[in-house]
């Protein structure tokens, strides 16, 4: 009986180069004399299985390199594998974190990680000086900060930070998941790892779970190591989804940031909202690239969350779901999804107010979506 698998001279492959990157659909590939060397030396470099490296998910990962001007970028699982296996790659230590950070990463700060011995304290991220006092308290592994916070949209210094961290030799970690690379890059400000949830405006569609580590290729690789070893390699397909939603990246931001700044302007002078969240002031100019200050607005109405939660669900353009970052606006209010778990006074000493609501601006025509919060807001006075 003839064999009838393809040849192993892979023939059968298109002879010139694709425009769109290939779904390398392959647990493994077929093993040469390259490919024994780097299994002895770690295996980390070449294709032969793909938890440890897959040329789709390398072709993302280099999109994002290139956005975030990194030497390395590594994909993950998600964007909460990435903080994780962050963090425990350089500790162990003593972690200096944010107070306001996404509510699972606030889970890993504060339960996951002491549990495991790591000495983890929190402060304002607003606060130079609590961050200055904390880092030189005592000796100090981890700095841990996201650019604009979820969802208070605090926006860090990050320049500052990043020299406290140095002079106390630790390395400053930041989540640049809402500024996103279309308004910052914190390589540039002295951060030395930059993390994503690549779910959310990266890949820009919400129809794939994936995160992204950057950095220096050293701090990567062995990011890397344990990605493996802990099994958080992020699907070949979903890596094409990530690489198709970067193609249009600039595009998307530019109208979603244009929408939330229109959106922010109308919602201050708003008779019905008590505040509005939008990165503004002295450290904004220095950070954020000129005229884009994210497509995020956070604000809080009169009433309450009973209130806000009323507003929300009559929305009509708005999607009232988690996550964000979509070509589609997406609302949420942060009380009973993204920080359910903290208590009524842990969200306040996180300056998450009642009543605030929490808006993703997509794609759609601006007038209708801030028209479509207007008359939210009127229905329920």
């Amino acid at each position: 009986m003839s064999d009838s698998r393809p040849a192993k001279s892979a023939g059968y492959l298109a002879r010139t180069r694709p425009v769109v990157p290939p779904i390398y659909q392959s647990a493994t590939f077929y093993l040469d004399d390259l490919a024994y060397k780097d299994i002895q030396d770690g295996g980390l470099r070449e294709h032969w299985y793909s938890r440890f490296a897959n040329p789709t998910v390398d072709a993302a990962a280099a999109e994002i390199a290139a956005l975030e001007g990194a030497e390395a970028a590594l994909m993950t699982s998600s964007g909460m594998s990435a903080i994780a296996t962050t963090l425990l790659t350089l500790l162990p230590g003593r972690t200096v974190a944010a107070r306001q950070v996404y509510g699972d990463t606030r889970d890993l700060l504060v339960r996951d990680l002491p549990a495991l011995g790591v000495d983890v304290v929190m402060v304002d991220a607003t606060d130079i000086g609590a961050w200055a006092e904390a880092i030189a308290f005592a000796p100090t592994a981890v700095v841990y900060a996201e650019t604009l916070s979820n969802p208070q949209l605090d926006l860090t210094d990050l320049a500052a930070l990043a020299e406290l961290a140095h002079a106390g030799g630790a390395k400053l970690v930041v989540d640049n998941t809402f500024a996103t690379p279309y308004t910052v890059n914190p390589l540039r400000h002295g951060a030395d790892v930059v993390v994503h949830s690549a779910t959310k405006f990266l890949s820009g569609h919400s129809d794939v779970i994936a995160g992204v580590v950057l950095g220096d290729a050293e701090t990567v690789t062995e990011v890397q190591k344990r990605v493996i070893t802990f099994g958080g390699c992020l699907d070949p397909h979903a890596a094409f989804l990530v690489w198709r939603g970067l193609q249009t990246f600039d595009l998307r931001l530019a109208r979603s940031c244009a929408t939330a700044a229109q959106l922010a302007e109308r919602l201050a002078a708003h008779p019905e909202v008590v505040s509005v969240r939008y990165p503004d002031g002295e450290i904004a100019d220095r950070l954020m690239l000129p005229g884009r200050r994210g497509a995020m607005v956070a604000f809080t109405v009169r009433g309450g969350d009973s209130r806000a939660l009323a507003v929300m669900r009559r929305l009509t353009v708005a999607s009232e779901a988690t996550s964000l970052g979509g070509v589609e606006s997406l609302v949420s209010t942060p009380f009973n999804s993204s920080h359910f778990s903290l208590t009524p006074a842990e969200r306040a000493a996180a300056r998450i107010d009642d009543g605030m609501i929490r808006l993703s601006c997509g794609i759609e025509d601006p007038d209708a979506l801030i028209a479509d919060v207007e008359r939210a807001l009127a229905a329920t006075v």
